[in-house]
């Protein structure tokens, strides 16, 4: 086994390489002064399964240039087989056609990654679960839950918490929790008018006297989020912490976030956090560095990766 990182997350994928008990295979991975991408293996992987870690994460075409180019050198070097380690994955949030003569960039992503040369592909917490589908190879989609669910215990009392969805499309990702702290769960009824802006509208469900966790799993400008937490608040919740899988956190997201009333945001380190991220004193960070490198080891060995999740 060998494992390569592009520079989207080195901190990430040193975790992972020490959790395996693997140094990171020696590479250059740069760019030429005209923002070319260049890339150079220089280490022999002939016969080798090479696992390329890189989440395509802003800048994200950059990224994805890397992870492209970096499977061709491998594939030309004669690896056995390539997987590409995605622990977020970009373009996902365009899974569907959203109006007339628009792509559908999630699937021109994982054509683009099967054509490179890529023989399997994993990633975290997939914002739509058909993306699955989009791709020819085999494909893994790891769970966030478990890292979640393991800190929410440590620190909340199940009876006196409630697991928020903060919109319809993420009520199947929060039941899953709620259903495994044995929590209830609410729902927001939420109308987005245009990207990126959202109204919230409705709550479903009893939020009064509770620990109020929302469960995402990425957050952009932090919109949905603050206005969710003004939401419970308004409708008496104890607290409000949020549990989010990618933190892409754009601009105005931090400030957002300082100004609402959430109390904690936890997210992981599925995209390199920058200095702002890591000065906000209502951010925390867990790694799933453990969870990755479990789910490499055992495709490695050809062991089951669902059953981390059973």
């Amino acid at each position: 086994m060998k494992i390569v990182s592009g520079n989207s997350n080195i901190p990430l994928a040193q975790e992972i390489s020490n959790y395996l008990k693997v140094p990171l295979l020696k590479a250059t991975i740069k760019k030429f002064p005209d923002k070319e991408i260049f890339v150079e293996i220089q280490e022999n992987v002939r016969g080798e399964d090479v696992f390329v870690i890189q989440s395509t994460s802003f800048p994200a075409n950059d990224h994805l240039m890397e992870l492209l180019v970096t499977i061709d050198a491998l594939k030309r070097g004669s690896a056995k087989r390539i997987a590409a380690i995605m622990p977020y994955y970009g373009y996902a949030r365009q899974d569907r056609k959203s109006g007339p003569r628009t792509p559908i960039s999630a699937k021109l992503i994982a054509n683009l990654i099967s054509t490179a040369g890529a023989d399997r592909a994993l990633m975290v917490d997939l914002h739509a679960g058909q993306i699955q589908g989009f791709f020819d190879i085999p494909t893994d989609n790891l769970f966030a839950a478990p890292v979640f669910i393991e800190d929410i215990k440590t620190k909340f009392d199940c009876n006196e918490t409630i697991i928020v969805s903060p919109d319809v499309g993420g009520v199947v990702r929060a039941r899953a929790i709620a259903k495994r702290l044995d929590c209830d769960l609410a729902i927001i009824d939420k109308r987005r008018e245009k990207a990126s802006v959202s109204e919230v509208m409705n709550i479903i469900g009893e939020v009064k006297n509770k620990n109020c966790i929302l469960i995402d799993d990425i957050c952009d400008t932090a919109g949905t989020l603050s206005n969710a937490a003004k939401a419970l608040k308004s409708k008496g919740a104890k607290s409000v912490y949020a549990y989010i899988t990618h933190g892409v956190l754009s601009n105005p997201a931090i400030e957002r976030i300082e100004k609402s009333p959430i109390d904690k945001m936890i997210i992981t380190d599925s995209i390199v956090a920058r200095d702002d991220v890591k000065k906000c004193n209502k951010i925390l960070q867990l790694s799933i560095a453990h969870l990755i490198g479990e789910a490499i080891g055992r495709i490695t060995d050809n062991r089951s990766v669902s059953s981390l999740f059973a």
